[in-house]
């Protein structure tokens, strides 16, 4: 089964990505939707030996407004997952 990044919710300058199937040592980073460039300072990594989770993404304040998803990585470094697309107000 391919892993999912089921939903995301932001608040306060926070988001909260809930995913299946990804494995320790997979990693989420969040991606400008218009220019396809990830956003090195909001990498975050599957800590949790359990494959159904949730991972907190701190969002830096140069972050700008616009549509945004989110990539998830395998441990091996290949594409694994992405979410919808969502707006950063």
């Amino acid at each position: 089964m391919k892993p999912i990044i089921s939903s995301i919710e932001i608040e306060n300058r926070v988001i909260v990505a809930k995913y299946r199937r990804l494995m320790v040592g997979a990693k989420m980073v969040l991606v400008e939707k218009a220019s396809g460039r990830q956003l090195a300072e909001t990498v975050t990594r599957v800590a949790s030996p359990v494959p159904i989770g949730a991972l907190r993404i701190r969002l830096p304040e140069a972050i700008e407004p616009g549509t945004y998803f989110l990539r998830a990585f395998n441990g091996h470094g290949e594409d694994a997952a992405r979410s919808a697309d969502f707006e950063i107000g």
